[in-house]
């Protein structure tokens, strides 16, 4: 009988150990600190969801989320944790074809260096993303082509596609590109082959997002 007792909780600490392993396993998220004078409610994030996602459902500034919220990186926000909404009082359910169109990868790949790092002694202001020479470069979102340069300074061939909303993506560092100022291109079409450049040869997408002319950190907007 004690034998048996003994075995129950060590089967359950085996368990949640393998839960732990496989990601399966619920993270303990903590609120965060907030004056208990500002009105508001929380939001648990869903899989796939972005804060920018989060800041359309409830018309509330994307900056005000980061700054109440304390988030650096976007890249910490996982699926279930709890998102502090200011001045809302209640969930809303609006339909999705009511929202703005979300962005996505232009590129599959790893991030070699995020927003805001020291990358070839300039301060980054997207992502770059390493991938294979002449994979797809795909368009993040729906717009129309506003700027082509084939050598745009030390980014090489260089595409700013226009999304209608007061937000724009930047191309560069491309091998190939498949369209020309002016064409309106829609969302996950290739728009670009992935290259290099004469003075870097490492192949890999920079990658911006911007709301006019100020680079945004893409990791708020990507799912």
């Amino acid at each position: 009988m004690l034998k048996r007792k003994l075995l129950i909780p060590y089967l359950l600490s085996t368990i949640y150990y393998l839960l732990l392993l496989s990601g399966c396993a619920p993270s303990p998220y903590v609120k965060p600190s907030l004056p208990p004078s500002i009105p508001g409610i929380y939001h648990r994030v869903e899989r796939g969801e972005t804060l920018w996602r989060i800041s359309k459902i409830y018309t509330v500034d994307l900056d005000e989320i980061i700054r109440i919220n304390h988030i650096a990186d976007a890249a910490t926000i996982d699926t279930g944790q709890l998102i502090f909404i200011p001045y809302r009082q209640k969930l809303q359910h609006l339909p999705r074809k009511s929202l703005t169109e979300d962005f996505i990868w232009p590129a599959r790949g790893r991030v070699i260096s995020t927003f805001g790092q020291t990358f070839n002694n300039m301060i980054n202001k997207g992502l770059n993303i390493q991938s294979y020479r002449n994979s797809d470069i795909v368009a993040s979102r729906s717009g129309k082509v506003v700027f082509y340069e084939n050598n745009f300074n030390n980014f090489g061939k260089t595409i700013i596609i226009d999304h209608g909303d007061g937000f724009s993506t930047v191309y560069a560092r491309n091998s190939q590109v498949f369209i020309k100022l002016g064409d309106y291109v829609q969302k996950g079409i290739p728009i670009a082959k992935a290259g290099s450049t004469d003075r870097d040869k490492n192949v890999y997408l920079h990658f911006e997002i911007r709301k006019g002319h100020l680079p945004q950190n893409p990791y708020f907007y990507l799912p």
